[in-house]
């Protein structure tokens, strides 16, 4: 469209219209609309697929007789195809890391065992410490009392 004038777009009939268009699919991945152009020019009645969103449009222009539906859909599959296979590696790069994050869970769960018992060791060592040192206390008192009583008499 390299004519000066405005291109006005129209979904009406055409000379070069065939008789069973192909479905063709925007970038927004929605059926463009087959159109002829109506502006004064060499390409006046020639047909082409623009996205059906026209003016705001995805940027998705192809000549009618440019369309080839057999290449259009093996496109289009090599497209799903290829999302495809970057959600099959996106799955295996989580499945992935789920696995290392159980391997690390499970390390952890066993360091807080080990800790747990760590401290039930450390614990019972502290009330045995406690129990002498009241019987310590219990000692020293008994032979200040001792001494006092021999004081006295």
């Amino acid at each position: 469209m390299a004519s000066g004038s405005s291109p006005s777009f129209s979904g009406s009939r055409s000379r070069s219209i065939p008789s069973s268009p192909p479905l063709v699919k925007c970038f927004h991945d929605e059926i463009a609309p087959l159109r002829a152009v109506k502006f004064h020019g060499p390409t006046r009645g020639k047909c082409f697929y623009g996205c059906p969103y026209w003016p705001r449009t995805c940027g998705y222009f192809k000549w009618a007789d440019e369309v080839d539906e057999v290449k259009e859909l093996q496109f289009m599959l090599f497209e799903k195809d290829t999302a495809i296979s970057e959600l099959q590696y996106e799955k295996e790069c989580l499945e992935e890391s789920v696995k290392k994050l159980k391997e690390n869970n499970s390390k952890l769960e066993d360091d807080v065992n080990e800790l747990a018992l760590e401290n039930a060791v450390k614990f019972e060592s502290m009330e045995s410490v406690k129990a002498d040192k009241k019987l310590v206390f219990a000692m020293l008192l008994s032979w200040i009392f001792f001494a006092v009583v021999l004081l006295i008499k």
